[in-house]
């Protein structure tokens, strides 16, 4: 018996756009392509809702972050919605990205920002964030096993307990999601990489 049919017309253009701007990009340190993270965060937001807006933000969410797509590419290309859930992952401050020689200095702020605007944000961009959040933990979580403590010098910031202040910050701002295998997922592997909390 076939597949039941699905229109995902929305979502493969979002995929091969994304496919498109990530090309020839690695995963920082994973050794494999970067697209793999946004399909990853593609198939935990499908766990949430069948929303084909939604999936396609999580294709997205990294490309006016991580490549040259501007935030107004992706509205020409898919509408206001997709923009604006796409715009809302990018890690900024008062419109201003970081990135470059000033990471490390902007971490902290750049994280509470973040922490504090996911959690005033609506439904719909919190299950975007929820796919990107728990892929990355995910990889945490395996790199972990693996390294052990001597995984934090990959990262601008090394000290092991401002990740878990980041990834416990994140899931108080995500908590209306708690009722989710996903969000039940990401606070399992938060506690098996920095212990329960108390």
């Amino acid at each position: 018996m076939g597949n039941k049919y699905l229109d995902t017309e929305l979502l493969d253009k979002a995929i091969i756009f994304a496919v498109k701007a990530h090309h020839n990009t690695e995963r920082r340190g994973k050794g494999f392509p970067y697209i793999v993270h946004p399909m990853e965060a593609v198939e935990i937001v499908a766990t949430i809702t069948p929303d084909q807006e939604l999936l396609a933000a999580a294709a997205l969410h990294d490309t006016i972050e991580d490549t040259d797509v501007t935030v107004e590419d992706i509205r020409r290309q898919f509408g206001d919605r997709i923009a604006n859930l796409v715009h809302a992952e990018s890690d900024q401050i008062d419109g201003v990205l970081f990135n470059g020689e000033n990471e490390e200095e902007t971490w902290h702020a750049r994280k509470q920002a973040a922490i504090d605007r996911l959690a005033a944000a609506p439904h719909d961009a919190k299950i975007v964030a929820m796919g990107d959040k728990l892929s990355n933990m995910r990889a945490i979580a395996r790199d972990y096993a693996v390294k052990g403590d001597a995984l934090w010098n990959i990262f601008h910031v090394k000290d092991k307990a401002s990740h878990e202040w980041h990834y416990r910050g994140l899931a108080a701002s995500l908590s209306e999601l708690s009722d989710t295998f996903a969000y039940q997922e990401f606070i399992t592997l938060i506690d098996q990489v920095f212990g329960h909390s108390l």
